[in-house]
């Protein structure tokens, strides 16, 4: 995959990744690295925890998270947004081993160059989303229709996201 991004100060939050060419809609732009750990490594590590309100974990799937504190890539850059131009997509191996399962960043619609890169974090945390817990998580994307917090609403639980797994490490 040619590199047709770039991190660097973003307005949303911190660092972001933008486009420097061209990205058009259904392109695969970049792989989600980082080492893979079983949710207990991760539960037991300390990379993050709920009251952070940052995270670098993506759930892979039911036996793997991808911690990319250890060995990211440019892809934990990429900030949430409740309007976002991309969405995390699973590629699960075809022999069925849950460790080469990936997780691919791709483009829901064309991307123009300079335009930072985003998609929703699917953020679903299991304790009660408080007053606080929600300002933890807040979302500084500035669309017209952000919900002011990457925590995805519990009412959508039994509902399949489309969008990425940021997993956050109980606390």
């Amino acid at each position: 995959m040619p590199s047709k991004i770039v991190a660097r100060r973003s307005e949303i939050h911190g660092n972001g990744v933008f486009a420097k060419e061209p990205i058009h809609k259904g392109e695969r732009v970049v792989q989600y690295k980082g080492k893979l750990k079983t949710h207990a490594e991760v539960d037991a590590g300390d990379t993050g925890d709920v009251d952070s309100g940052h995270t670098f974990l993506f759930t892979l799937n039911d036996e793997y998270v991808i911690d990319a504190n250890e060995r990211g890539n440019v892809a934990r850059w990429i900030n949430h947004s409740c309007k976002p131009n991309c969405e995390a997509v699973l590629d699960e191996d075809e022999g069925g081993d849950p460790r080469k399962d990936r997780v691919f960043i791709e483009a829901i619609r064309d991307i123009e160059p300079g335009e930072e890169l985003s998609y929703n974090y699917g953020i679903t945390l299991a304790e009660k989303h408080t007053k606080e817990l929600k300002q933890v998580w807040a979302c500084l994307c500035g669309a017209k229709n952000c919900t002011g917090t990457m925590l995805q609403p519990k009412k959508d639980k039994k509902k399949k996201k489309k969008g990425g797994k940021k997993r956050k490490k109980k606390a």
